[in-house]
């Protein structure tokens, strides 16, 4: 795995370089370019079908790329499968919340912890001390997890009977188990009412504030990217058009014809 040039600039978290994906005839994404500052909230936005979340499942390894390049902090990570891009603490949310139904909330956090000293048998019986004061500590962690988003009263709830909002608030919560520095976000707000959608920018935006989270952002709600987004970038047909702050890009009239309809014309 090459690494990137060491001149990189220090706040730059995340650089896509030339990034190729191809179903067949169809190219995905082609050849898009762009870059995330550190602790910055950005919006990826285009109609569908322009590569969005191709585009995210190459960054996190679900796909391998065809060519270009992904760098994260200054390290390449192109093609590394999802689990070794997670361990480099860069994590993503999904547009349909991946919860599992049976498990209580409390323990769809726990789950989300890789490497606990308990997956493994012999450490279970030679090592029940430990076992346990880790678990201990990763119930408190998923306490405060679930106390930022508002979820910690329903703890003990299955998660097949949070509302649409609340599993998209235990997604985002399962992607800050672990520790990351950079979240991918699919669609936040997709399927929730207007009132869930501003309570999810909310925490968003105050998650960044407090820990100091890069958030990388997938939305079609043109409210929410302009109400979170200090960087906007948009795709069309596997390309990045444009970029820019929220006001640049909903000023552009090609933005404004193409993708977000006479509200901003």
């Amino acid at each position: 795995m090459q690494q990137s040039d060491s001149s990189e600039p220090s706040d730059t978290i995340l650089q896509v370089n030339g990034l190729v994906k191809q179903f067949g005839g169809n190219r995905a994404v082609d050849g898009a370019t762009f870059d995330v500052a550190r602790g910055s909230i950005t919006g990826l936005i285009g109609p569908n079908g322009a590569g969005k979340t191709t585009c995210f499942n190459c960054i996190a390894g679900a796909l391998r790329p065809d060519g270009g390049r992904v760098t994260f902090e200054g390290s390449e990570i192109t093609g590394l499968p999802p689990y070794r891009v997670f361990d480099r603490a860069l994590t993503r949310t999904f547009q349909i919340p991946q919860e599992l139904g049976a498990m209580s909330v409390l323990e769809n956090l726990m789950l989300a912890r890789g490497d606990q000293a308990g997956e493994r048998l012999w450490e279970s019986w030679l090592r029940p001390g430990k076992v346990a004061t880790q678990e201990r500590a990763l119930e408190e962690r998923a306490f405060e997890l679930l106390q930022l988003v508002d979820l910690d009263e329903l703890a003990y709830e299955v998660a097949s009977s949070l509302s649409g909002g609340q599993r998209k608030l235990l997604e985002l919560a399962r992607a800050l188990m672990g520790n990351p520095r950079m979240i991918l976000l699919d669609e936040p707000s997709a399927g929730v009412n207007p009132t869930l959608a501003r309570k999810l920018a909310e925490h968003i935006q105050m998650i960044q504030e407090r820990l100091g989270i890069t958030f990388l952002v997938i939305a079609h709600d043109m409210d929410v990217i302009e109400r979170l987004c200090d960087t906007v970038i948009v795709m069309t047909s596997g390309r990045v058009m444009v970029e820019g702050t929220p006001a640049q890009v909903f000023a552009n009239v090609q933005v404004q014809e193409a993708y977000l309809g006479s509200q901003y014309r």
